[in-house]
């Protein structure tokens, strides 16, 4: 199934369900996130629509949203894709809870619904927050989300860097200047990302106060701050 093109600034929607265009005041909305489409359904109703996954299509889904009240809208995280659709429906004030894949997958099983290659679908979160009703926090907003990702790029490349460490021991001649290099450039871009942590902190206010405040406790450095910054963003409100 593919999603209508767009038209211009507006990206078109398909109704792929029998149900009529309401939505039930106290709707459930389900949304499953992929690289191309984002696939919507909708409680009690049964409406289906699908939204090119672009910046029009989500555009698109808060205008559709905008006419309704949802009760609550149920998106699986799916590796950073969901985060932009998560944070612009956010932003516009709908209740917006994002799962992790085991709860989700955790329910499609005790309802019989999954079997062990199965995907989850947007039925399956609207029925989540039908049945389940997760309590509705909010989102980081966009500096979080930026430090939570230089977070995670740190992360990542400490464990390239320990992982080419432990090779460069054991390599020889060519490979190890090889190694060698890549350590070199890995080492480099994790300066980077540190200083780019630093610029971000400093750039509001009340996470350089929490980020001083943090860092006085004994043990606390840099890096265990701005992990807990990044991880725990009412911290830095």
């Amino acid at each position: 199934m593919k999603p209508e093109p767009l038209l211009g600034l507006r990206a078109r929607i398909t109704r792929l369900g029998t149900g009529g265009m309401y939505m039930a005041a106290d709707c459930f909305i389900g949304i499953d996130v992929s690289k191309e489409t984002l696939d919507v359904h909708t409680l009690p109703d049964g409406n289906d629509f699908q939204f090119v996954n672009d910046p029009d299509g989500i555009k698109a889904i808060c205008r559709k949203f905008s006419k309704f009240r949802p009760k609550l809208i149920i998106i699986e995280a799916t590796g950073g894709l969901q985060i932009p659709v998560a944070t612009a429906l956010s932003l516009k004030k709908f209740p917006v809870v994002v799962i992790n894949p085991r709860q989700a997958r955790d329910f499609a099983r005790a309802k019989g619904r999954l079997a062990k290659t199965d995907k989850i679908d947007a039925e399956i979160l609207a029925l989540f927050g039908k049945q389940m009703e997760p309590e509705v926090r909010p989102l980081k907003d966009e500096q979080a989300q930026e430090m939570s990702s230089l977070m995670s790029r740190r992360n990542q490349l400490i464990r390239m860097l320990v992982m080419e460490k432990n090779r460069f021991t054991r390599a020889y001649g060519s490979v190890r200047a090889d190694i060698e290099k890549n350590i070199d450039w890995l080492e480099e871009r994790l300066s980077e990302i540190d200083t780019h942590l630093g610029t971000v902190v400093r750039a509001s206010p009340i996470w350089r106060e929490r980020d001083n405040l943090l860092r006085s406790v004994p043990g606390v450095g840099d890096v265990l701050s701005r992990s807990l910054l990044s991880n725990l963003p009412e911290l830095g409100t």
